[in-house]
């Protein structure tokens, strides 16, 4: 059969056009969601057992992705813990931008920028980078989480919840979205930061305080405490609700398939003994990760260590983006892609044997501005901290509040409790001075409760593991292994408001932290 030469033409650019869009879509980079709890532990989702939270959006992330049994931020603290998820770098890799509220160094740059220059589309909506200031970049502000979503509102179930709407600020995100670009957002729900409204878990989440199997052995065991347990529940909720309609807008919109999704936290819980420490609630979060194409045999769990420094890496390996060429400083992390694609489930990367924890300054309220700098490492049985100055207070100073630990209802029981009766056991895990150096089995003790840094049949383990931090350490230039830790106290903090605390609040200036009850304050403690 013959063909008009014209009618012949037209079918051979048809087909082209058709090829060229089949390729096109097969190398169409994928868009990327990270979900960011503030204040959230491991195993506090449902995928992990824990019954009395509710979390469908994560556990549906986890069934049809990957879910990570042993990821940890190395900071357990807001803004130094964002700062790595931005850089891909530890915090002591980051200047003044491992403290917390800092000036952000000009020098790094985030992800969240790099992707922007290179075709990505980027937002987010509710807490970027925060607490600090990022500073400014070729005469304008940085924009290190990209471009703010936050003005479409809601009236949230108490005072206590942001009233921003994360879901919907995502919608109108996704409606300015090019069709042609690929989009990146940063979902940072204020939940379940403290404050909550006291009783919200039992009113409005239909809770029991019989829900809670077993209070951590770190605190008393008392309803108040119960129910400060459910109130971070009913908050932990409402962050997951917001991401359930999130994914529900994606497949909506066809766009899920192609769309990695990340969900964790930045630090732990906002509890005594938890945030701001380096313990295992504090640094150790859930972590579920999806990708519809990208992921390979989809509903295995991974139990190699994940560092926060790992997904700047991954993103940028999946956007095709070489950091040396974007100007990236050298990262620490490494990328995930390798547990995208294998079949194995479990340990699957025997270099995934360990993580670093640590931590220099971060809230106010210690005399000259001073940090409680802490190195460790987290390996499959044993966690070792080192305190490099034992001789001050890990959550500050009692006469001005305990300022690193925030107020509620846990914090007053344990408080009371010693000015009532006397009794320190718990006041003193949460508040009281430690040692230079700490050891936890955790198989046997997994809240690292009982420290056998000096008992003699753990000296081989414990060197053993200090000999191997330090080694990894120097290999990142940590001005604490060469006797320069003392800059991260020289730093000052980004509100001037909050420079040389100390000395003003004694000397009887007002002020207002917010984040502490007015009961928190003992200026008249005495150890």
């Amino acid at each position: 059969m013959c063909y008009p030469k014209n009618l012949f033409r037209l079918f051979i650019i048809l087909m082209v056009i058709s090829c060229q869009e089949q390729k096109g879509e097969e190398h169409r980079r994928p868009n990327i969601l990270i979900a960011i709890a503030d204040d959230l532990s491991f195993p506090h989702m449902g995928a992990y057992g824990t019954d009395w939270i509710q979390s469908p959006a994560f556990d549906r992330v986890a069934n049809e992705g990957l879910l990570f049994t042993r990821a940890y931020t190395p900071n357990a603290k807001c803004s130094p813990s964002r700062s790595i998820i931005l850089t891909g770098r530890n915090s002591w890799q980051l200047e003044e931008a491992a403290n917390h509220v800092p000036d952000f160094p000009s020098k790094f740059l985030s992800h969240v920028e790099v992707l922007g220059e290179n075709g990505y589309f980027t937002g987010f909506t509710g807490k970027g980078w925060a607490p600090g200031n990022p500073g400014e970049r070729n005469g304008k502000p940085r924009m290190l989480t990209g471009t703010r979503y936050s003005e479409v509102t809601t009236d949230p179930p108490t005072d206590q919840i942001s009233r921003v709407d994360y879901a919907g600020n995502f919608r109108q995100f996704l409606d300015e979205k090019p069709e042609d670009k690929p989009f990146y957002f940063w979902y940072g729900s204020t939940e379940p930061h403290r404050a909550y409204a006291y009783g919200s878990g039992v009113e409005l989440g239909g809770k029991t305080l019989d829900m809670i199997d077993e209070v951590p052995a770190f605190w008393p065991d008392t309803d108040s405490v119960r129910n400060d347990l459910l109130d971070y529940a009913f908050e932990t909720e409402y962050f997951d609700q917001h991401l359930l309609r999130m994914l529900e807008e994606l497949e909506n919109r066809g766009e899920l398939d192609n769309t990695l999704v990340v969900v964790t936290a930045d630090n732990g819980m906002p509890f005594p003994r938890v945030k701001g420490q380096a313990y295992e609630l504090s640094n150790h979060l859930p972590l579920a990760i999806m990708w519809g194409k990208g992921i390979q045999h989809p509903g295995r769990v991974i139990a190699d260590f994940v560092s926060f420094a790992d997904f700047a890496p991954t993103f940028l390996e999946l956007a095709e983006v070489d950091p040396d060429s974007a100007g990236v400083a050298a990262m620490s992390g490494k990328s995930l892609l390798p547990l995208f694609d294998t079949e194995a489930s479990g340990k699957t990367d025997p270099a995934r044997s360990s993580v670093l924890i640590g931590k220099e300054r971060h809230d106010i309220g210690r005399p000259d501005d001073q940090g409680y700098p802490i190195r460790g490492i987290v390996t499959e049985d044993f966690t070792y901290i080192r305190n490099f100055e034992p001789s001050r207070w890990p959550a500050g100073n009692p006469e001005t509040g305990y300022l690193n630990t925030d107020g509620g209802a846990t914090k007053t029981v344990i408080l009371n409790q010693r000015r009532v009766s006397g009794e320190k056991y718990y006041w003193n895990l949460s508040f009281g001075k430690r040692s230079s150096e700490e050891l936890y089995d955790r198989k046997k003790d997994p809240l690292c409760i009982n420290n056998l840094a000096l008992h003699p049949e753990y000296q081989n383990i414990k060197d053993k593991l200090a000999l191997q931090m330090e080694n990894e350490l120097r290999a990142q230039d940590d001005p604490r292994m060469f006797g320069n830790g003392e800059v991260f106290d020289n730093y000052e903090y980004a509100q001037e408001s909050q420079r040389n605390f100390y000395s003003r609040f004694m000397q009887g200036e007002e002020f207002n932290t917010g984040w502490v009850n007015d009961s928190d304050y003992e200026k008249y403690f005495k150890e």
